[in-house]
C-alpha cells in the first residue's frame, strides 16, 4: 500500500494508494492480488521550481500569422476535402455493397418528401409549390456540403410554422383586400395572388438571411453553439411547435374560413366557427388520420419484417387526390383544394432585400433552431453508424443550402426527424445515391405531373402533418423521467415548452435559452459537495451521506465538490468546505487563516490542475483531503 509520507512540509495520500488490499486481512485478502505503490508527495513549490519547467516559445505573432495563412498543395488539398465531404468517400463508394440500399432508400424517402414538401408549405403560408421548391434544391447541396450520410434534409414543420408566422406578420390578409372595380356597394374581397407572392417574398429574403447567418458561423467555427441547447431545450421547445402546429392545421381539418392566428388562444377562432364546419371535408380528414396512423403503427410493429416501410402519405395523397377529382369535391360540396400547381422550375430571382430589417432577428431564431435540429440528429446517426460529424461543416451546409436556395424561391429547411427515419431505417448508406433519387422524384413532380395534384384537398395534407407530429407529443413522456433524474433540467423542459406555447415560438425560444443560461449558473452556485468513504474490497470512494458501505479512514477527511471554482461561487465554496470538513472536528482542527486555508501543511491536493496557489483557478472538479492532528491507523497492518 502507498505510504503517508512527509515532503517538502505537506502532508498528502497518494491518489492511487487506497487500493483493494486496504479492505481486510486475512483469507479474504490471500485470495485477492494485491499490488504495492510508493510515491513521494510534492508541493508546489517544488513542482514549479525543480520537477517542470515551461517550454520557451519564442515564436511572435507575426510568425504564427504567417504559418496560418502559409498555403501548400497539402493545406488546399485538406481544405478542399473539407468544404466538400462527398470527395473523401465518393472515389472508394462500394457500388456492390451499397448502391441497391441508396436505391431502395433514396425512393422511400421521396415517397415522403413529396407529400411532406406540399404539406408543409401551408405552415409556411405559401403556395404548395414552393414546399416542392424547397424538397429539391437544398437536397441536392447538401449531398455535395453535408458530412451527415443518414439526415434527409428539407421542409421540416417547426420551421415551416416559424415561417409562416413571419409570413403573415409581415403580410396579413387586412393588406390585400380591395374594392370590385363593378360596384362600390360591394364589400372588398381578398386579393389571394398578391397576398402569396408577397408572403412568398417575405419566405424567401428570411431564408437569404438565415442562409447567410448558418454559413456566417460556420466559418467563423461557431459549430459549438450547439452545446447550449440542451437536450431539454430542444424537446421541449419542439414539443410545443408541435402544439402551434396541430392549432394552425384545424382551420383545414374542418374546413372553417379563418384567418390565420398564432398561439395558444388561436384554437379559440377556429372553435367560434365550427358552426361553419363543412363535413365532408372533416370526413375525409379524420379517415386520413385513422388510417396513417393505422400504417405507422404497422410500420413499427413489423419494421424488421418489411423490405421497406408502407408509404403511406403517398397514398393518401394520391387516392384523396383520385377521390376529390372524380366526385368534384371542390366544385359540389366546397372542399379546399391544393388549386394551381405551376410545372416546371422558376428562374433564379434576386430576393427582395428591402425587407431584411424586420427580419433579422427572426432569421436568428430560425438559423438556430434549424442546426439544432439538424446536428442532433446527425450526431445520432453518426454514432449509430460509427463515424463523425463536424459541426462547423454542417453550419456551411445548411446555410449554402438555405442561401444558395432561396435564389431559387424556396423557403428555410432543416433536417426531417420522420424522413431521416425512414432513409437510414430503410439501408440508406450515402447522401449522393439515396438524397439524389430523392431530390429526382420530386424535380419529376415539379417539371412533368405537377398538375395531376392539383385536385389535393388540403385536409388530407393537414391529416399527414398532424400524424407525422405523434412522435414529437411523445415527448411528454420526458418529464416523469426528468423527475427522476434531474430537477433542473425538468424545470428547463417545462420552460421551453410553456414559454413557447405562450409567448410564441421566437420569443420562447429566447426565453428557453436565458433560462437555460441562468441554470448553468445556477448549478455551479450549488455544486454537490462531499465527505468521501473507502468501500471495503474496492477502490472505491463514495459519499458517506448516501451511501452506508461508505466508511472515513480515521484521521482523515476527504472533501469532494462537482464544479469549477471561480469568482462566482468561491465563497459558497469555501462555506461548504468548512461544513463538511473543518466545523466537523472543530476540536482537534486548528484555525486556519484564509489566506493559507488551501495551501501548506493541513490541506493538500490530491489532484491539480494548474500550476498555481490559487484555488480559484481550478477548471475542474477538485478533491481535498484534510488530515487531522489524530494519529492514523494503517490498515493490513502496512
Amino acid at each position: 500500500m502507498g505510504e503517508i509520507s512527509n515532503s517538502t512540509g505537506t502532508e498528502a495520500v497518494a491518489a492511487s494508494a487506497m487500493q483493494p488490499e486496504e479492505a481486510g486481512a486475512g483469507e479474504e485478502a490471500e485470495s485477492q492480488p494485491l499490488y504495492r505503490i510508493e510515491r513521494p508527495v510534492y508541493d508546489e513549490a517544488f513542482i514549479s521550481s525543480q520537477l517542470l519547467n515551461r517550454k520557451d516559445n519564442s515564436t511572435t505573432l507575426g510568425q504564427r500569422l504567417a504559418q496560418q495563412l502559409r498555403c501548400s498543395s497539402k493545406r488546399a488539398k485538406a481544405a478542399a476535402l473539407t468544404f466538400l465531404p462527398i470527395l473523401t468517400w465518393l472515389p472508394s463508394y462500394p457500388v456492390k455493397q451499397y448502391l441497391f440500399s441508396d436505391v431502395v432508400s433514396g425512393l422511400s424517402t421521396g415517397v415522403v418528401q413529396l407529400p411532406q414538401g406540399l404539406a408543409y408549405a401551408m405552415l409556411a403560408a405559401v403556395p404548395p409549390v414552393y414546399g416542392l421548391y424547397s424538397s429539391f434544391y437544398p437536397v441536392l447541396l447538401y449531398t455535395f456540403f453535408g458530412t451527415s450520410r443518414h439526415i434527409s434534409v428539407g421542409t421540416f414543420a417547426v420551421i415551416s410554422l416559424m415561417i409562416g408566422a413571419v409570413a403573415v406578420r409581415e403580410a396579413p390578409d387586412s393588406m390585400f383586400y380591395v374594392l370590385p372595380a363593378n360596384g362600390s356597394n360591394v364589400s372588398a374581397v381578398l386579393d389571394v395572388e398578391a397576398r402569396d407572392a408577397r408572403r412568398v417574398q417575405v419566405a424567401v429574403v428570411l431564408t437569404t438571411l438565415v442562409g447567410i447567418i448558418q454559413l456566417a458561423l460556420g466559418l467563423l467555427r461557431f459549430g459549438f453553439v450547439a452545446i447550449y441547447l440542451t437536450e431539454p431545450l430542444v424537446r421541449g421547445f419542439t414539443t410545443a411547435a408541435a402544439v402551434h402546429v396541430v392549432v394552425s392545421q384545424l382551420k383545414y381539418l374542418l374546413g372553417v374560413k379563418t384567418q390565420r392566428f398564432s398561439g395558444p388562444l388561436s384554437a379559440t377562432a377556429v372553435l367560434s366557427h365550427i358552426a361553419s364546419t363543412n363535413v365532408p371535408t372533416v370526413i375525409m380528414g379524420l379517415v386520413c388520420i385513422v388510417f396513417l396512423y393505422a400504417v405507422k403503427d404497422l410500420n413499427q410493429r413489423f419494421k424488421k419484417k418489411l423490405p421497406i416501410p408502407i408509404p403511406g402519405e403517398i397514398i393518401v395523397v394520391i387516392v384523396s387526390t383520385g377521390v376529390s377529382y372524380g366526385l368534384s369535391l371542390s366544385e359540389d360540396y366546397k372542399v379546399e383544394v391544393v388549386g394551381k400547381i405551376p410545372t416546371g422550375l422558376l428562374p433564379p430571382t434576386a430576393p427582395e432585400f428591402s425587407l431584411l430589417p424586420s427580419l433579422v432577428t427572426d432569421s436568428f431564431a430560425v438559423a438556430i433552431v434549424g442546426f439544432s435540429m439538424g446536428i442532433s440528429l446527425a450526431k445520432t446517426f453518426a454514432l449509430k453508424h460509427g463515424y463523425s460529424v463536424d459541426g462547423n461543416q454542417e453550419l456551411i451546409a445548411l446555410g449554402l443550402c438555405n442561401f444558395i436556395s432561396s435564389f431559387f424561391q424556396t423557403f428555410a429547411i432543416t433536417c426531417s426527424m420522420s424522413r431521416s427515419l425512414v432513409q437510414e431505417s430503410t439501408g440508406g448508406k450515402t447522401q449522393v445515391i439515396a438524397g439524389l433519387l430523392a431530390s429526382l422524384m420530386v424535380l419529376l413532380v415539379v417539371v412533368a405531373i405537377g398538375f395531376v395534384f392539383q385536385p389535393l384537398p388540403q385536409t388530407a395534407l393537414a391529416a399527414i402533418i398532424m400524424v407525422n407530429l405523434l412522435g414529437m407529443f411523445k415527448q411528454f413522456a420526458d418529464i416523469p423521467a426528468l423527475w427522476r433524474t434531474s430537477k433542473i433540467e425538468l424545470a428547463i423542459w417545462l420552460v421551453a415548452f410553456v414559454a413557447s406555447v405562450l409567448l410564441g415560438l421566437d420569443y420562447g425560444l429566447l426565453v428557453a435559452i436565458s433560462f437555460a443560461i441562468l441554470s448553468v449558473i445556477y448549478r455551479t452556485q450549488r455544486p454537490k459537495s462531499a465527505i468521501l468513504g473507502h468501500v471495503p474490497g474496492t477502490g472505491l470512494y463514495c459519499d458517506v451521506d448516501e451511501y452506508e458501505e461508505a466508511a472515513e479512514y480515521e484521521g482523515i477527511k476527504i472533501f469532494y465538490s462537482n464544479a469549477s471554482v471561480y469568482f462566482v461561487n468561491s465563497d459558497l465554496y469555501v462555506s461548504a468546505l468548512k461544513q463538511k470538513v473543518i466545523l466537523l472536528r472543530r476540536s482537534s482542527l486548528p484555525t486556519i487563516p484564509r489566506e493559507k486555508q488551501f495551501g501548506g501543511s493541513q490541506i493538500s491536493f490530491l489532484f491539480k490542475c494548474e500550476q498555481t496557489d490559487d484555488l480559484f483557478s481550478h477548471q475542474a472538479p477538485v478533491l481535498y483531503m484534510w488530515r487531522t492532528n489524530a494519529p492514523h491507523k494503517a490498515h493490513n497492518g502496512t
